[in-house]
Order: structure tokens, then sequence, then C-alpha cells
């Protein structure tokens, strides 16, 4: 029989991106257009513009693996999990222009009704933790590298840059489009969406996922630790080392998916992801085994 696992993981992932939320609003809010990435529209309005598309790229994907937890409520995560999806259809979020469109509400309602989802598994299993899992070590321990090489981007999502030299904030780079910007722009950065994506991953795979549906559900977060791991170093690369000119080769875009030697390492790594998570899964089982007999 399975343990009633509480929602504190799920619960800690929302108030993550809450917080990135509420950054990305005051930030886009009080800064004008020009010293931010790819928008228009300045003031209030923008700022929950850009905060919808926030939870269409990248939350949604998040939003994915969040509505495949409280699996008795399938026919609510089921449409939940299908408006999520939407944020894949070509031209639903563009990195040329992240100004929000109204088909960017479908996503977002996808993610509203996984928040509904989330509450209903909390009132009925608590917000407990799940217990220890073998792996939680090097989960802090990535976490810890995770938020030192951020710290550029979450200067920026919040509107100001580190000083000095530290993360070339403020060093002029012309773009492709030959707008001139600081070599780490004001905003959100696809890095730092990497980063949330990879510890949104590590927190939600310390549930101990039973049955059938556990095989998609890791699999799943496979697939966020790789694709943002890479989209992570990805921007890192470009914005730390090309850009100081240490080197001149920069690694490929991420981002969309496609026919590419990146997609090809980021599908292979997930498979190793996902393999990892299933031995953890195991020896947590095997764990417990031990515990009920003892």
């Amino acid at each position: 029989m399975s343990p009633r696992l509480g929602q504190g993981e799920a619960l800690a992932t929302w108030g993550l991106w809450g917080l990135v939320a509420l950054a990305t609003l005051v930030t886009y809010t009080r800064l004008e257009p020009d010293v931010l990435y790819h928008v228009s529209v300045d003031g209030l309005a923008g700022g929950l513009g850009r905060v919808v598309v926030l939870l269409n790229y990248p939350f949604a994907l998040v939003g994915i693996a969040l509505a495949v937890l409280p699996r008795r409520a399938w026919w609510l995560g089921a449409p939940a999990i299908a408006l999520c999806a939407v944020v894949a259809v070509p031209g639903v979020v563009e990195q040329a222009d992240l100004d929000v469109k109204p088909v960017n509400a479908l996503p977002a309602l996808g993610v509203a009704l996984v928040a509904g989802l989330t509450v209903a598994a909390t009132m009925r299993v608590g917000a407990g933790l799940a217990p220890h899992a073998p792996w939680d070590t090097g989960r802090i321990v990535l976490v810890a590298v995770i938020l030192l090489v951020s710290l550029p981007w979450l200067a920026a999502e919040l509107g100001f840059y580190l000083p000095g030299d530290v993360g070339l904030g403020e060093e002029l780079w012309r773009e492709p489009d030959g707008k001139l910007l600081p070599a780490v722009h004001y905003g959100r950065h696809h890095g730092f969406d990497g980063s949330l994506l990879v510890a949104s991953a590590l927190l939600l795979s310390r549930f101990p996922p039973f049955g059938r549906p556990s095989t998609y559900l890791t699999a799943y977060l496979g697939l966020m630790l790789a694709y943002g791991g890479v989209n992570m170093v990805q921007d890192l690369w470009g914005e730390q080392v090309v850009k100081r000119r240490w080197v001149d080769s920069s690694i490929p875009s991420a981002i969309v998916p496609r026919l590419h030697w990146i997609w090809a390492l980021i599908v292979a790594l997930a498979a190793l992801f996902a393999w990892a998570l299933r031995v953890e899964q195991r020896r947590r089982d095997t764990s417990r085994r031990v515990i009920l007999r003892g």
C-alpha cells in the first residue's frame, strides 16, 4: 500500500516560482522596455503581461509534472496537462517577441487548474515532505551550484547588476538583431529558466512515485533535468565565457526542439537522469520493505 505522502515538494515548487513571478512583475513594471529583452509594453501592463508569458514558458512545463502527482484527480489533471502543453505549439511563446498574446491564456489556464489540483491534494494528504531519499545529498550540492552560477541572472531578474566585473553585467554586447545591450541584460534569461527547471525537477523527484504512472513522471522529470541543465549551461557559456572573449565557439541554442546534436544530447541525458531516478526509487522501496519487515 502506498503511503499518504504530503504535498511539501509541490508547495515548495509553487513557492519558488511564486517568488520568481513576483520579481518578474516588479522588474518589468518599473523598468523601461528598452533595457529589457524583446518586450515593448511598459508599466503594470508590461509587468503583468510578462508574468503571463512566464506562466507559459517555462512554468507550464513544470505544471505538467505537478499535474501528474495527484493521480486520483486524472479527470482534472488531463485537461490541465493538455492546456499546459499548448506552450510547445510554435508561435505561442517566441523568443523574439515576449509580449503577451491571447493564446497565452491557454497555458495560463492550465497552470490555474494545476494550482487547484495541488490545493485539493494538500487538503487531502497534508503538506508534509517525502522521507529521506538516497540522492538528497546530491540534490543539495546541485542546488548550491545552481544558485552560485545563477547569481548574475538572479540580479538581472531583480533589475540590477552585481558589483564590478562579477557576472559581466554592464559590458555592452551587440545582439544578433543589432540591438546594443549589456552582456547580461535586465530581466529574464533562459539560462535562469533552465536553472529553475532543474531545481523544480530535483524537488519533485523526491516524491516516491508508486504504480504505473511513475514511469511517465520519472521520464518527464529526467527530461526536465536534461532540458533545463543544457539550457542553463548554454546561456552561462555564452554570457560568461564567449562574451568575455575567452573563446569564440558558442553552444547552439537548445530552447526549441529540433533535429540537432544538442537535442540528441538532451535526449541522451534525459534517459540517463530518468534511469538514475528509477535506481533511487528502487533503493528507497528496498529500504522501506526492510523497515516494514523489521
